[in-house]
């Protein structure tokens, strides 16, 4: 039995994380003696609705900046984070998300750390002049993220509400205009959130975990335990096309994979990395 105090607040934010019932989280809470990240797993275990939306973060306003370098070779994206909507308007919050992605194509900074440290025309530094807006607003500010990529060709995508960006690097182009197919993957990974490239990209934890869960789910269905490795595979198959962007269902023409829509764009045209990035 679990020896930690499941307070109400705790199974409150479980099931805002993964919309199961209440008592549901409780008893995952309860049996992973208080683990967040166990208690999903039980939960995804034993079928129920589980959301990969994460709550509780304190700073869910705010903007996403971006650049791309005149070549196209480099792109770089700046998540300024806020704590409410109406200071994400504020004339000097947007000053402040514009001169902190001037410093980063500037500087070329390879880190959130370096990039708080470049100074500004004043002479202060950003995680200064941070410091001082926020001491101003009265609400907390953060660089919530900072992504820096460079490739044979970059395209980006700016969602509409400004709080979600993505950066996409392309191998295999040579010369040709991958303009609209750019577009077109920024906004499918902007959608879709994939979690790597290909199934290479994958974490070796995460296939794992995945296997174990889909082990425990075939044994509850009653599966014979030497057909249990197989259809276990089988899920982590549909995982990968579920998860990875190449294997991914291109959104707008479900009857191609990312990889086939950009092979026919042009013949070895390919994503080789990218960043996706939301606030809130």
């Amino acid at each position: 039995m679990s020896t930690v105090q499941i307070s109400a607040a705790d199974v409150n934010k479980l099931r805002l994380q993964t919309g199961a019932g209440m008592m549901d989280c409780k008893k995952a809470l309860t049996e992973a003696n208080g683990d967040f990240e166990a208690a999903i797993d039980l939960l995804r275990k034993k079928g129920q609705k589980v959301s990969a939306a994460r709550s509780g973060n304190a700073t869910a306003e705010g903007i996403v900046l971006v650049n791309l370098s005149a070549d196209g070779s480099n792109g770089k994206l700046v998540a300024l984070a806020c704590e409410t909507e109406p200071v994400s308007k504020v004339e000097d919050f947007r000053n402040l998300g514009d001169a902190i992605i001037a410093a980063a194509v500037a500087n070329n900074p390879a880190s959130t750390e370096e990039l708080e440290q470049i100074k500004l025309a004043d002479g202060r530094t950003v995680a200064e002049t941070i410091t001082e807006l926020t001491g101003k607003i009265g609400e907390k500010i953060v660089i919530a993220s900072y992504e820096n990529v460079s490739g044979e060709a970059v395209t980006s995508y700016i969602h509409s509400n400004g709080k979600m960006g993505v950066l996409v690097v392309f191998a295999g182009a040579a010369g040709a205009d991958i303009t609209e197919a750019g577009k077109d993957v920024a906004m499918q990974i902007a959608a879709m959130s994939p979690i790597a490239v290909d199934k290479d990209g994958v974490d070796a934890s995460t296939i794992e975990r995945e296997l174990e869960i889909a082990k425990d789910q075939i044994r509850a269905e009653g599966k014979p335990e030497e057909m249990v490795e197989k259809i276990a595979q089988g899920k982590l198959n549909k995982f990968y096309k579920e998860s990875t962007l190449l294997n991914q269902e291109f959104v707008k023409d479900s009857s191609k994979t990312i990889a086939q829509m950009l092979d026919g764009v042009k013949k070895g045209l390919t994503v080789t990395a990218f960043k996706r990035i939301v606030i809130g």
